[in-house]
C-alpha cells in the first residue's frame, strides 16, 4: 500500500491529539468518527466536510475552518 504524506492539517490533528494525550483510535471511538475517515483527513485523501468540521470543533483547530 502506498503511504500518502501527512498534510499541514493532518499534522495539526496529530499535534493536538498528542497535547491531549489521546491516540487516534481512542479519539475516534469517543467521538463516533470512523478511523479510516480520520486517516483520510490526516493524509488529505478526501475532503470529508462533515468529519473535518467535527474534528476542527473537537480539537479547537479553527484556523483550518474553511466553511
Amino acid at each position: 500500500m502506498i503511504q500518502s504524506k501527512v498534510t499541514p492539517f493532518g499534522w495539526a490533528i496529530k499535534r493536538r491529539l498528542a497535547e491531549l494525550e489521546v491516540d487516534q483510535k481512542t479519539f475516534c471511538e469517543q467521538n463516533n468518527i470512523p478511523q479510516a475517515r480520520l486517516s483520510d483527513l490526516i493524509h488529505g485523501r478526501r475532503k470529508l466536510k462533515r468529519y473535518r468540521k467535527q474534528v476542527i470543533l473537537l480539537l479547537n483547530l479553527h484556523e483550518y475552518d474553511i466553511s
